[in-house]
């Protein structure tokens, strides 16, 4: 692919040198570097208010060559290297990226701060929550501008959710059912669609430190936040396939089932699985229920019911149900154009580093989403409700 022409005058370009480490995989190549940073630089560069335009130079940073040539060659990218010492020591690159797995995400952030470069990773941020707050301070004593990704706030079902929730629609918030999950095939049955890593708790496998990161700032941030909870995970599925076709003994959780209690005593419940078969709409969905409404909202969609739109239902299990219980919903319409939610966050985030634009979803809030994963595991260990305290650098 020919490179992407930067904008006309180059008096008027802002050019942004970012360090993107661990974009070989389909996570960092598709949404971060194909859809986001990619389509950034073929709209153009991203606009300022000022008349100005950022553009991102992407350097690519992995451990395997071929497939750092061929990634850049598809998106038109000049630079790629396997040495990230070399990258960081570049004086023109002053932002650091990392979508590596979580077990070599800490020490790589940290030379990143170190080195004097603004960060901006995948969650989770770290393992433990003990060094997802040391990156957290570290970046703060270092003064870089840093930020984690938090994709779910920016898709159309969560924003119309958010919608919904600041216009008071609901009255007061009783409860939210939270439902993740798909069938992932074990190999046996057909091909396993995710890694096999995801499965081995000794590489950093495990449901709970994939998805509580998750809920934690989709609860914080569109709900309310969460002050405590009592989870229990389970291993459904003993073995599995591998990419080769060995059998292994799949030592991470793969399924976990968690009561949260939030502001205003609020109750969520949040299933997450890896082991069931999808009977709803959206891979993920979730409800809130409150005095004067509920709705229930998706990756894309959301529905949404009033109160004074509610039927009387009536328990009478032995005659066939009169409701069309799924007919009294209607659709919240579309009333703007959805980009990727990678691409939404990652031009924030360039505004952010470039102009100091407001960015919330720092370090701090990615540790609060590992705090929330380990408290879980405590849960189930310990079998028992456990609190989540504030966390505060």
């Amino acid at each position: 692919m020919p490179k992407p022409d930067r904008p006309a005058s180059t008096a008027e370009v802002v050019s942004v040198g970012i360090i993107m480490n661990g974009v070989t995989g389909r996570m960092g190549s598709n949404q971060h570097l194909g859809r986001s940073l990619a389509a950034i630089r073929k709209q153009g560069g991203l606009a300022l208010p000022d008349g100005r335009r950022i553009w991102p130079e992407p350097v690519l940073v992995g451990r395997n060559p071929v497939k750092l040539r061929d990634l850049a060659a598809q998106h038109g990218i000049e630079r790629w290297t396997t040495n990230l010492d070399e990258a960081l020591a570049d004086p023109d690159l002053t932002v650091y990226f990392d979508a590596q797995v979580t077990s070599r995400r800490v020490e790589s952030v940290r030379r990143a701060i170190e080195a004097g470069k603004h960060v901006y990773c995948e969650k989770p941020t770290a393992a433990s929550l003990d060094d997802a707050l040391s990156l957290a301070k570290l970046a703060d004593q270092a003064g870089v501008k840093n930020g984690v990704v938090m994709d779910k706030l920016f898709l159309p079902g969560m924003v119309k959710l958010a919608s919904l929730v600041r216009s008071g629609f609901f009255g007061r918030i009783l409860s939210v059912k939270g439902d993740f999950g798909y069938w992932v095939f074990d190999g046996e049955w057909g091909t396993p669609q995710r890694p096999s890593w995801n499965y081995r708790l000794e590489d950093g496998g495990s449901i709970i430190s994939d998805m509580y990161p998750h809920w934690r700032y989709v609860l914080d941030h569109v709900i309310a936040p969460v002050r405590s909870l009592v989870c229990r995970g389970a291993t459904h599925l003993p073995t599995r396939l591998d990419e080769n076709g060995n059998s292994y003994r799949a030592t991470a959780d793969d399924a976990a089932y968690g009561i949260l209690e939030l502001d205003g005593g609020i109750v969520a419940t949040m299933n997450s699985s890896w082991d069931t078969r999808v009977h709803r709409d959206e891979l993920f969905e979730l409800q809130v229920d409150g005095t004067h409404g509920s709705a229930v909202a998706g990756l894309r969609n959301c529905r949404f019911q009033p109160r004074v739109g509610t039927p009387r239902a009536v328990w009478n299990p032995d005659v066939a149900d009169p409701l069309n219980h799924r007919a009294g919903w209607q659709d919240l319409p579309d009333i703007e154009v959805y980009d990727n939610g990678f691409k939404q966050q990652w031009e924030l985030f360039l505004r952010h580093v470039v102009v100091g634009d407001p960015f919330p979803w720092d370090l701090l809030e990615g540790a609060k989403g590992v705090q929330l994963a380990e408290r879980a595991v405590t849960s189930w260990q310990e079998r028992a409700w456990v609190d989540i305290p504030d966390l505060a650098l």
